[in-house]
């Protein structure tokens, strides 16, 4: 492999507490050097990225895609999901478990992490905590988490019974691993298409209450509680609801180990946003209320929101063009994020530039456990993404990496250009060639 020397950049490292101009070498995969401009003491023969003007932060990490394989590659592959991953500034994805089959065993999880999926970035299986995500039988966690199993969860399958989730609660701890709830009492969304509210009666569609996410939410804040189990850790996906994120609120503040993110269009789009039934603009759980949409920014801005992740969920042109209770749940969105999150968390709602990097790379990356990453200190994984922070740019989406073209940014515009991703000391996307 050969030394890469990123120079003249602006080293913005929040968990290591750096701002400033800096000149970094990469070798072997991991960060050799650190040093002010010109004083790198060990980079000869190496290849220079000159990053003059430009910022250089810990690769981005993804905790929450879906990358359609095993046995949905028509919509998406692990190489073409980790290009678009790559083109987003992300150096790693974890990916959830409902494949085709339901990743819930360790040849599935070892089948996804081989050379021959060709993944352009780190990828980290999410398991399946129940057999088939039917909520019925756990999995065996520690011969998942042997494969590489980083978490666990069944994803879109809430755990509803409370013996089970009790069951994966405790057993997840035994073995050092995060249980990811899907929020949502499917008993009380059944024929649901969007959110119950005004914009659901007005188009004649079946809603979702906020109840069903927040209930579960509150129903699992009563478990980890009544576990007395410091090494308990539940993490809430894709919150949507004030409610929701109302108890996680109090749980933090009761000392409980529970965390959440939130994705871009849970924060920047309402139920408005459906239109007249505007299919790209469907996902579980849906777009919500105004209000809704607030308490999430609130939320990020004042730090009880831990991650933003994608919800990357791709699917092909005809199953979306469908009418819009027949249509698939989920939008792509990795390559968005990271200009989303720059043109209004960052611009918009000034949001501190370190806050928004720390949001997607230190934070998931310690939610996760995944030592190394999440930082660029000497040892640490050579993962790297160099971009312009003023850079202002419109996605289209038919030019993007990923197999599918579902999402509501298409046109939107975004700030932050990704002029390189750096995985492991490689480069995985250069915006010049791409």
């Amino acid at each position: 492999m050969t030394a890469l020397v990123i120079r003249g950049g602006q080293l913005l490292d929040p968990a290591a507490g750096v701002d400033a101009l800096k000149d970094v070498l990469l070798k072997d995969g991991r960060v050799a050097e650190i040093a002010a401009p010109g004083k790198l003491k060990s980079a000869n023969g190496a290849e220079v990225l000159d990053a003059t003007g430009l910022y250089l932060a810990p690769g981005l990490i993804d905790m929450h895609v879906h990358l359609r394989e095993p046995g949905q590659g028509y919509k998406e592959t692990i190489a073409t999901g980790t290009a678009a991953a790559a083109a987003g500034g992300f150096t790693a994805v974890a990916a959830m478990p409902n494949t085709t089959p339901v990743n819930d065993s360790s040849e599935i999880t070892r089948w996804m992490l081989a050379p021959e999926r060709e993944a352009a970035i780190r990828v980290f299986p999410i398991a399946a905590a129940t057999r088939g995500s039917k909520g019925e039988m756990l999995n065996e966690y520690a011969a998942l988490k042997s494969a590489g199993a980083v978490a666990l969860s069944d994803d879109g399958r809430p755990i509803l019974k409370d013996n089970i989730m009790r069951e994966a609660l405790t057993a997840a701890a035994r073995v050092g691993l995060t249980v990811i709830q899907h929020a949502e009492d499917t008993r009380l969304t059944q024929g649901g298409s969007m959110n119950l509210g005004p914009m659901s009666f007005k188009l004649g569609l079946r809603g979702m209450a906020a109840e069903a996410e927040s209930s579960i939410v509150e129903r699992d804040i009563r478990l980890v509680t009544e576990l007395r189990d410091t090494r308990v850790h539940l993490h809430v996906a894709h919150t949507s609801t004030a409610a929701a994120l109302a108890a996680v609120r109090q749980a933090r503040r009761n000392g409980l180990r529970v965390t959440c993110e939130v994705a871009p269009h849970h924060f920047l789009l309402t139920e408005e946003h459906v239109g007249l039934y505007n299919t790209n603009a469907k996902m579980c759980p849906p777009l919500r209320s105004a209000a809704d949409r607030d308490a999430m920014i609130e939320a990020i801005l004042d730090g009880v929101v831990d991650a933003i992740a994608t919800d990357h969920a791709p699917h092909a042109v005809h199953e979306k063009e469908v009418e819009f209770d027949n249509a698939p749940n989920g939008i792509i969105g990795l390559e968005t994020a990271f200009g989303l999150s720059l043109r209004w968390l960052h611009k918009e709602w000034k949001l501190p530039l370190g806050r928004v990097l720390s949001l997607l790379s230190a934070q998931p990356a310690a939610l996760l456990g995944m030592k190394g990453r999440g930082t660029l200190t000497v040892g640490s994984f050579a993962d790297v993404v160099v971009f312009d922070p003023k850079a202002e740019w419109t996605y289209n989406a038919r030019e993007g990496k990923s197999k599918s073209r579902n999402t509501p940014f298409d046109g939107w515009t975004m700030q932050g250009k990704v002029r390189w991703t750096i995985s492991e000391g490689r480069i995985a996307y250069n915006a010049e060639t791409a």
